[in-house]
């Protein structure tokens, strides 16, 4: 398999970051997309990545879809290459280890649907996050829709999605679009530090943590507790849970080292 062009997976002290580096904009082409999705999928797999981190680099998380790439192409051509999109998106959000997005620049459109697959994002004082696909005559399509009025409700979404309009750093933290605004040039050693307090954490319990917020809540309540409950209790044949609940009786909270098994 050739070595990746835009996107690398770089493992420090347990962080995987997920780095996309297409200049100027890392634009979100074919490539990008399915090298974010072979980047994604390997963090999942790998034992020694225990949290991860999307980032762009200093500049510009991504501005959005390659539109020259996308002009051209056909409703019956755009089904396709939506798919794949999708996919490649729904490999980020069902990495089963806590995800923070470190925006820096703008996060568009494409780029800003990539950051919401994360579980929490970071952003500078000066970037600029939004959905303007409405103002080239389009809606989202990989994400923005759905995963936006999950975060925030329905009229928060629809202000996004019909104005197009971009959102600063402030307003994005009150509308809770953003969990953290920091000082751009702090955006990813934040996102890393938040993410090694969750690799300190017991792996296999913050994976199922996350698959029962993340599948329960689009389900009903009682498929919800029911999904919970069997979690909670398949965690009990984890020498996690035993070192956890071990070390709490010997030493009183916060004190295990987990191991993932």
């Amino acid at each position: 398999m050739a070595a990746p062009k835009f996107v690398t997976l770089q493992v420090q002290d347990g962080i995987g970051t997920i780095r996309l580096d297409r200049p100027k904009m890392n634009a979100i082409n074919e490539q990008l997309h399915w090298e974010v999705r072979a980047a994604a999928m390997e963090a999942s797999a790998d034992p020694g990545v225990r949290a991860v981190v999307l980032y762009g680099g200093e500049r510009v998380f991504a501005a959005g879809a390659d539109i020259r790439a996308m002009s051209q192409l056909s409703g019956s051509a755009m089904v396709a290459w939506g798919r794949e999109l999708t996919s490649s998106f729904g490999q980020v959000a069902a990495i089963p280890k806590p995800v923070i997005a470190a925006i820096t620049g703008y996060a568009l459109g494409g780029g800003y649907e990539l950051a919401l697959c994360a579980d929490f994002r970071v952003m500078g004082t000066t970037a600029k996050i939004g959905q303007p696909e409405i103002q080239l005559g389009v809606i989202p399509g990989a994400g923005g829709t759905q995963r936006l009025v999950r975060l925030v409700g329905p009229a928060k979404a629809k202000d996004l999605v019909f104005t197009g309009r971009h959102v600063g750093a402030e307003e994005a933290l009150e509308m809770g679009l953003a969990d953290a605004v920091v000082p751009d040039d702090e955006v990813y050693s934040t996102a890393v530090a938040m993410a090694r307090k969750f690799a300190a954490g017991p792996p296999l319990a913050l994976a199922a943590a996350k698959q029962a917020i993340d599948t329960g809540g689009d389900g009903d309540l009682a498929a919800g507790l029911a999904l919970e409950s069997r979690l909670f209790a398949e965690l009990f044949d984890t020498e996690d849970q035993k070192t956890g609940m071990a070390s709490f009786l010997d030493s009183g909270p916060g004190k295990a080292t987990f191991q993932g098994r």
